[in-house]
């Protein structure tokens, strides 16, 4: 017997892991950070973080090419936009860091300052291939207290905020199997799992109940990660 929904019970934080890539093409060096929800502190002499990242992703090939990382804890009262940002959004398109609020660690990491509770930087120190990810395990070389406050759950995120996970999230196939099947006329997003569903509608974004899916304006997205109509698969 295998329930997924047992990884459920399993506690998770939010937080955004930065990097850099020296780009000698330019003699200057890359910045990107993404979502991730993978994070545990594994010892205390000397303080140990591992950190769970998709290889697909562009912040696998910066720590993977730079050795160090920064890691963001989020506040419970952090805006859908910043985590839609760097959870949605790839750096391979955009500048995660344009707009957001930002300081530096001594190796020159960005780390992100806009609704962050603490920050800690990290050496990278060994590597273990988990399939799809690869745990990254660092060495902590400073740590900060930037505010006060409640830090964001993965738990908060799904239940209070009823917001997805991109594809390239641990939990991702997970979140697939929960929605069990679906009637023919619902509509899957393929990067992060939301479901529209015609008789539910999209209200907050003026999508009246009843409304099929292939009468949506042309310009409608996805309400939780701004994919397009033609990211979405007919539910089966």
């Amino acid at each position: 017997m295998f329930d997924p929904k047992a990884l459920y019970k399993i506690g998770y934080g939010l937080y955004i892991i930065t990097s850099k890539e020296e780009d000698k093409s330019r003699a200057r060096a890359r910045y990107n950070g993404q979502i991730a929800n993978a994070v545990m502190q594994v010892s205390a002499q000397p303080v140990i973080i591992a950190v769970g990242i998709n290889k697909q992703n562009l912040t696998h090939q910066f720590i993977t090419s730079s050795g160090h990382f920064a890691i963001s804890v989020l506040e419970q009262e952090t805006p859908f936009p910043l985590i839609q940002r760097f959870g949605f959004k790839s750096g391979r398109d955009i500048d995660k860091l344009a707009g957001v609020g930002y300081g530096w660690t001594a190796e020159q990491v960005p780390y992100i300052t806009d609704h962050s509770l603490a920050y800690m930087a990290a050496t990278t120190i060994g590597t273990a291939d988990a399939g799809t990810h690869t745990l990254f395990l660092g060495e902590v070389t400073e740590a900060s207290i930037l505010k006060e406050g409640v830090p964001m759950t993965y738990d908060y995120y799904h239940r209070v905020l009823r917001r997805g996970v991109p594809s390239t999230a641990p939990t991702f196939q997970f979140t697939e199997e929960k929605k069990g099947v679906q009637s023919v006329d619902k509509y899957i997003c393929t990067v992060c799992g939301y479901i529209y569903d015609p008789e539910a509608g999209d209200p907050e974004n003026n999508i009246a109940p009843g409304t099929p899916f292939n009468e949506l304006p042309d310009d409608w997205v996805c309400p939780v990660c701004g994919a397009g109509k033609d990211m979405f698969n007919k539910g089966i």
